[in-house]
């Protein structure tokens, strides 16, 4: 399984490069994202994963979906949870804003390649991308709270940057090890 690379690592400064038109449908590019999703499944609180971060170097990360949601409640005292949602990734690749929100608020930020450390980082309310499925065909999501950060996040590993560089409030969290 793909280690995540941590800060330090050139690819994760480095602008990550369009995928060719070739990959479009490849064994290569299929095994790029199942490389990237079984890397994230590793990291139970990791919602989506930058390509650089598996020394990637190109332009597609993936989000967790059901990360995103908030967790399940009991109906009722005594009441069993309802099971958590299933897994439900989802590829973008060649991504790009197109729109953002004027709007900006400050949010709690963390990353996989910059174990332990915390943040505070002000990102847009609201935020639209385009980008492509594996096949190749266009598509575009909007999203607002937790998906707009993510889409910004995500886009600034692919353009060299991660969110210590902008971000306050940098607090060092460790964490005990587990037996």
């Amino acid at each position: 399984m793909k280690e995540i690379v941590q800060d330090g690592a050139q690819v994760l400064r480095d602008i990550a490069k369009p995928v060719p038109k070739e990959l479009f449908g490849s064994e290569k590019l299929a095994r790029i994202i199942i490389d990237m999703t079984e890397a994230l499944d590793q990291e139970p609180e990791g919602v989506a994963l930058a390509a650089p971060q598996i020394d990637v170097p190109y332009r597609i990360f993936i989000v967790r979906k059901d990360r995103t949601l908030p967790p399940p409640i009991a109906v009722s005292e005594g009441m069993p949870l309802p099971p958590p949602p299933p897994a439900e990734v989802v590829v973008y690749i060649n991504p790009e804003i197109l729109k953002t929100s004027r709007r900006r608020a400050r949010a709690d930020e963390g990353c996989l390649s910059v174990r332990g450390v915390y943040g505070t980082t002000k990102r847009h309310e609201r935020v639209t991308v385009r980008a492509q499925h594996p096949d190749g065909k266009s598509f575009q999501r909007g999203g607002g709270g937790i998906m707009a950060q993510i889409f910004e996040h995500e886009i600034d590993h692919l353009n060299g940057i991660l969110f210590i560089d902008h971000a306050e409030h940098l607090i060092e969290i460790h964490h005990a090890p587990t037996a």
